[in-house]
């Protein structure tokens, strides 16, 4: 019998407290009591913004310290004694292997050409798979727009190359935050389905973050609901 493959994010009883530095914020805590994500496996977090949706983006990616959490794991490595023991470096190389971020507004390298911000994450592991990000250009419709920067691209091709940057090192978890912000209605929903998909393809778990519960319904992703009651925002089923 072969060995049960781990979660890939295996999370319980995590609580996020922003710290208060005299900048005149309110305070914010953030609960996300459990979530577990499989390869293959695609969830939404949906909510009103302000309440803490991006704040989970930063958790799972590992830029945010919890300020208590019963598990965390990524795969088979317990990120939860990592952080205790203050080890952001390893934090910091778990990401670099095991996560990919599509942004809002897709914080492209404005200096470097289309395929060199794709290529950025293989280059930075020291593994190209040029046959990969290939087929990623082709199916996001990128090919033949390589040499061009940022600039040079229209905001949806620049939200599509962000989405192949991000998949490009075939990371085990892909987050994206808002992903269809600047893309609008007419193509928000193939965009995500297209990640979504390549995604799945390159076995990866996806966690998508948006205010649209309709696009997501549409698409058959399940969600959960962050909602904020009595200054606390919470990660729960809706």
């Amino acid at each position: 019998m072969s060995p049960e493959v781990p979660p890939v994010v295996d999370l319980f009883g995590l609580r996020y407290a922003r710290p208060t530095e005299g900048d005149g914020q309110p305070p914010f805590v953030l609960e996300l009591p459990a979530l577990t994500l499989k390869r293959g496996e695609a969830l939404a977090l949906v909510g009103p913004s302000g309440c803490g949706k991006s704040t989970v983006i930063d958790l799972l990616a590992l830029l945010r310290r919890p300020s208590t959490v019963e598990r965390l794991r990524l795969l088979d490595h317990d990120v939860g004694a990592l952080w205790a023991a203050g080890d952001t470096d390893a934090c910091t190389a778990l990401r670099a292997r095991h996560v990919g971020v599509v942004l809002q507004t897709g914080g492209l390298l404005p200096a470097l050409p289309a395929i060199e911000n794709v290529l950025l994450s293989q280059r930075l592991l020291g593994e190209l798979d040029l046959a990969w990000t290939t087929h990623l250009m082709h199916r996001l419709d990128l090919a033949g727009l390589e040499r061009r920067r940022p600039q040079q691209l229209s905001v949806g091709q620049r939200q599509r190359m962000a989405i192949a940057r991000a998949l490009a090192h075939r990371p085990a978890l892909v987050l994206a935050d808002e992903p269809t912000a600047a893309l609008g209605p007419e193509h928000g929903p193939s965009a995500v389905a297209l990640m979504r998909d390549l995604a799945v393809e390159g076995g990866s778990a996806v966690l998508v973050v948006s205010h649209d519960r309709a696009l997501l319904d549409g698409l058959g992703i399940p969600a959960l609901a962050c909602r904020v009651r009595n200054g606390v925002a919470r990660v729960e089923a809706p």
